[in-house]
């Protein structure tokens, strides 16, 4: 089960239910990734409703990775995800929400 408080996120792709985190590798990982600006440019797109499929896939791959996954880009372009593209671009935002979240009880 994903666990909301340290910012997982579940996914199924292909059938096989998977755990989304973006740990700091995968973090790093992603805004090399991004052609145009960095995480925060990334965080205002999904904010404002601008974001790309391409920002979508990123954030699943570096998202899929930090769970452990060893799959790339290729692999999951292929893929069959449950929810198609509108359930895809919703776990890509709670994704990056939660990697920013402070819990109400930390603050």
């Amino acid at each position: 089960m994903a666990n909301p408080w340290t910012g997982e996120v579940a996914l199924v792709v292909d059938g096989q239910r998977h755990v989304l985190k973006l740990t700091l590798g995968a973090l790093a990982e992603l805004e090399d990734g991004l052609k145009a600006g960095g995480l925060v440019d990334l965080v205002e797109r999904f904010e404002g409703g601008a974001f790309s499929s391409r920002d979508v896939l990123a954030l699943l791959v570096a998202g899929l990775r930090g769970g452990g996954w060893r799959g790339d880009p290729a692999d999951l372009m292929a893929a069959d995800i449950e929810g198609g593209p509108m359930g895809a671009a919703k776990v890509a935002a709670q994704l990056l929400a939660r990697a920013f979240q402070v819990p109400d009880d930390a603050a």
